[in-house]
């Protein structure tokens, strides 16, 4: 049962956030441009930089929460070595500015708002990701 209501429990809550953010702000909740707009070149400051730094410490603070109180993060242990961990990161990062936003705010908001760019993208990163499963799954 467990299986079942965690994730519907997490995609509530992540709706929920999505509803929030552009109720309240007029936001999308694109973690990357959340993020991307806190670095250089032109950082947000004051009240803009604010409610991004929050949200980041709130995705950052959930799994130190949950292990706080129930000894398991929820995320598990990595499976590949820092450097991977770096050049996966700088992938995503790359697909993310290529792609104008990531998965959440295309997939989660995007759709939701009826985006065409968004459906091409989630189309794209979809396939690309069952691709990659295939490929190292079963010809690697």
């Amino acid at each position: 049962m467990d299986q079942f209501i965690s994730p519907t429990l997490g995609g509530a809550l992540i709706a929920l956030s999505a509803i929030l953010m552009m109720g309240l702000l007029g936001r999308i909740t694109g973690i990357s441009g959340i993020l991307g707009n806190l670095l250089p070149p032109a950082p947000a400051r004051g009240g803009e930089a604010m409610w991004r730094v929050a949200f980041i410490a709130g995705l950052l603070g959930g799994p130190l929460l949950l292990q706080a109180f129930t000894g398991d993060s929820g995320i598990g242990a990595p499976v590949v070595g820092l450097p991977m961990m770096i050049l996966g990161g700088f992938i995503v990062g790359v697909g993310t500015a290529l792609g104008s936003g990531c998965t959440s705010g295309h997939g989660i908001c995007g759709l939701s708002r009826l985006s065409k760019r968004s459906f091409v993208a989630v189309g794209t990163f979809m396939a690309t990701g069952v691709a990659t499963v295939f490929v190292v799954r079963h010809l690697l």
